[in-house]
């Protein structure tokens, strides 16, 4: 890390590099002309205007009122120096002002030590290494051979696969209730992931917002953005969700948000028309809007502007999605290799489902069923039903925690929608594989009450979640007496055309 000294010549740095900005500001693309406003060195050349220098003193005699000193000016041998003071993070940056400072940075020597230093060996074996392994070490740390920013490269590759091989392995550990990583808020600390959501208007200008509040539940994580600097919705088009990491993750500081990130698209939006999305429920200040996949989007009502922005994301590859994917483009997932289909005869058997239902780290539901089976001629339109809870057992029917809603929260009110929730849903195969996963927002509807089964004295709702892979339909009664809702009904219909590609296999 920069020492003292080191910090002293990077001030020495942005000093220098405030007394030839142009009005504009600073921080520009390398190779570009123009300069975009910086507040910490425009407030710093504004509290210290530049001092003559001592070459133009004695060639004219007297001081100027103002000569600046041009960084670009100074030898590479002097620039190259001070640059050998600052750590990883603080080159990175450096080599984003311009196109000469960008190929400086990229010195060789200046990252072979700082790659030497993080990964040298710790310990020496007493065994001693053969001829030919010794040679080829000292060869690979040659510096005039290998092309401008090979060792910078090298060790980023290197720190960047340390933290994600130490990530795998802590996910590994697989919880036996869900069949999901039973570790992954320690993979996330480990790994310092974030998310943020980048707006972007019809002009390409971009608003990144960083999340203000997350929670991680048994098999999703809920991350929340409010805030009062929401730019124009009208001028809006789009919305990102990124999961951002830090390039050089250090455990033993907390992660900053002012190093160098990567990006990793989750998930691209639309927001030319919101007012046309699926709206899941409103209360007095706030109407809800639901994008698939995951998304809610709360708008002021009187305003019709942002208040905020929810994200349900499932642990199923959650890591993967938010760590391996690029700025541009999200992760594309491994193909699916088909399992073999023991008994086809049968239908589907040996079937565990997880589901949870919740709001803001608050559970209504949390339950695990197993050994769910349908058969082979149980197909209808297209999709297998699969019975989990059955109408007519009323030793199957669950209750629901307390009421359910939808909490949020701004920096002005806070409030709960009504009849709205989190849905968690992870279905494992009979060979214990993540099947069908998904965590997305839901919505408590009425329904007539359905026929061929114990009658229940109270009003009677639904609620329906639909993608690709299937659709689930639950049926529930409120019931009076407790002040409670039960669960009377859940089925899942799950896609033939799923399954087909699952097992390689015409069902």
């Amino acid at each position: 890390m920069a020492t003292g000294r080191a910090r002293l010549l990077h001030q020495h740095w942005l000093g220098v590099q405030a007394l030839r900005l142009p009005p504009g500001g600073v921080g520009a693309a390398p190779g570009s002309g123009g300069f975009r406003k910086g507040p910490g060195v425009q407030s710093a050349a504004a509290r210290a205007p530049p001092k003559p220098s001592a070459l133009c003193e004695g060639r004219c005699g007297r001081a100027p009122p103002r000569c600046p000193v041009l960084l670009d000016s100074l030898p590479a041998e002097v620039l190259l120096k001070i640059l050998s003071y600052l750590d990883a993070a603080a080159l990175l940056c450096v080599g984003c002002v311009n196109r000469r400072c960008y190929h400086l940075a990229n010195d060789n020597f200046i990252w072979v030590r700082i790659y030497s230093a993080a990964f040298s060996p710790k310990s020496c074996t007493w065994r001693a290494d053969p001829v030919e392994r010794t040679a080829a070490s000292v060869s690979s740390l040659s510096v005039e051979d290998k092309e401008a920013g090979y060792w910078k490269k090298e060790y980023i590759t290197k720190r960047i696969g340390s933290v994600k091989a130490t990530v795998a392995q802590v996910l590994k550990v697989i919880n036996p209730y869900t069949g999901l990583p039973a570790k992954t808020k320690e993979a996330l600390r480990i790994s310092g992931l974030g998310w943020v959501i980048i707006l972007k208007e019809e002009s390409g200008k971009e608003h990144v917002l960083e999340h203000v509040d997350l929670f991680i539940n048994d098999s999703s994580v809920t991350i929340v953005w409010y805030g009062k600097n929401w730019p124009c919705l009208a001028a809006l088009s789009t919305l990102d969700l990124c999961g951002v990491t830090p390039v050089f993750m250090d455990r033993s500081k907390p992660t900053t948000k002012n190093g160098p990130r990567w990006h990793s698209l989750v998930a691209k939006y639309s927001l030319k028309d919101l007012a046309d999305a699926t709206l899941i429920g409103c209360d007095r200040f706030v109407r809800v809007f639901h994008l698939d996949p995951g998304l809610l989007v709360g708008l002021w009502k009187r305003a019709e502007e942002l208040a905020f922005v929810v994200a349900s994301l499932h642990f199923h590859q959650l890591v993967e999605r938010s760590t391996l994917g690029s700025a541009a483009a999200p992760y594309e997932l491994p193909p699916h290799t088909p399992l073999l289909d023991d008994s086809p005869e049968y239908g589907l058997h040996g079937y565990q489902l997880h589901i949870d239902i919740h709001s803001s780290g608050t559970f209504s539901l949390c339950s695990t069923f197993r050994n769910l089976f349908t058969k082979k001629g149980c197909i209808e339109n297209g999709y297998a039903k699969l019975i989990v809870i059955h109408f007519q057992n009323s030793a199957e029917h669950l209750p629901l925690v307390g009421k359910v809603g939808l909490s949020w929260r701004t920096d002005v009110f806070d409030g709960c929608i009504k009849s709205c929730a989190v849905m968690d849903l992870t279905l494992l195969d009979e060979y214990r594989k993540p099947f069908w996963c998904f965590s997305s927002p839901v919505c408590m509807r009425p329904s007539p009450s359905p026929s061929g089964g114990p009658h229940f004295a109270g009003e009677t709702y639904c609620i329906e979640h639909k993608d690709a892979a299937g659709t689930v339909h639950v049926q529930l009664v409120w019931l009076e007496e407790t002040e409670e809702y039960f669960i009377v009904s859940l089925v899942l219909y799950l896609s033939t055309a799923r399954i087909n590609r699952w097992f390689g296999t015409e069902y």
